[in-house]
């Protein structure tokens, strides 16, 4: 349990230096280079990844039942895990309506994705990696949209802003439009990727069927 909760310390705290200290961030990469700080974050995040990957693995087979969730939200969690891969999708395929107008799909892909694992799993381990994601999600998410809001009102100076801004908080005349059939992309590799993580990659990768 410590492994698992210091993998999240760390992966989480490496992915949340924009929540808390967005200006430091910038003057470090500003003083470091922008190579050696992003370096240095890679090597954070993947000892708190394998940190959390083992941590968790091990916390699993100390089982502390905290409850026993219904076969309904069971259900929920399999279909809200389809919204959460449709908005995966939707990180990757430029000018999609789910990324121009939500903003930061994959962020709020995580949050689904935690989500949905918190209703379909009573355990102490799960309690903590996944309720641990759905709080970094959540502030993540917030800071992300507050980043968004000042950049619309102070634009770069050739005057476009970024894709992953809402559609809704822009001005009329942004040069950003969304296309169907990227959406139309979107939606189709979401439900695949859905289909192949819950019958295959899930039962092989995590060793539970969700489906079973």
């Amino acid at each position: 349990m410590i492994e698992l909760i210091l993998g999240l310390i760390l992966f989480l705290g490496a992915h949340s230096v924009r929540i808390v200290a967005d200006d430091w961030r910038t003057q470090k990469m500003q003083a470091l280079g922008e190579k050696a700080f992003k370096g240095a974050h890679a090597l954070v995040s993947l000892l708190g990844l394998y940190l959390l990957v083992v941590g968790y693995g091990e916390a699993r087979l100390q089982t502390v039942v905290l409850w026993n969730p219904p076969t309904a939200t069971r259900h929920i969690g399999l279909l809200l895990m389809l919204f959460a891969s449709i908005l995966m999708m939707a990180a990757y395929i430029p000018r999609n309506h789910l990324k121009i107008r939500m903003g930061h799909p994959m962020v709020l892909s995580v949050k689904v994705w935690a989500l949905s694992h918190l209703l379909a799993n009573g355990n102490l381990a799960d309690v903590i990696l996944f309720g641990a994601f759905l709080i970094w999600a959540v502030l993540n998410f917030k800071s992300a949209r507050a980043r968004d809001r000042a950049q619309v009102q102070g634009p770069d100076s050739n005057g476009e802003v970024s894709d992953g801004v809402s559609l809704a908080s822009l001005p009329e005349d942004t040069p950003i439009q969304p296309s169907l059939a990227a959406t139309l992309i979107t939606l189709a590799g979401g439900i695949a990727l859905w289909a192949v993580i819950t019958f295959v990659l899930h039962a092989k990768v995590v060793g539970v069927a969700p489906m079973g």
